[in-house]
């Protein structure tokens, strides 16, 4: 089992955007494409996917962070191959 981090994707020209909604918690085992985090940009929100099945190991992330493209979320222990 590999660990990867899931970071904010390519979001535009936003910086600091604000987790509205965490969807998982430690624990929590994803499938590929899972909802993991909603972002808030300034007119719409975004929900960031699980690149791979798994389960999450860690949230780097709070209610009410801003986060920017790079930025870690969360730390997921991947089931085999990543999709």
């Amino acid at each position: 089992m590999s660990t990867i981090e899931v970071k904010v994707p390519d979001i535009g020209d936003f910086k600091d955007v604000p987790v509205i909604e965490l969807l998982v918690k430690p624990g929590d085992s994803v499938k590929a494409e899972d909802s993991l985090v909603t972002l808030e940009s300034d007119k719409a929100t975004m929900d960031v996917p699980s690149p791979s099945a798994g389960k999450v190991k860690d949230l780097k992330v709070k209610l009410g962070d801003k986060v920017s493209e790079g930025s870690v979320l969360l730390t997921l222990d991947a089931d085999g191959a990543q999709a």
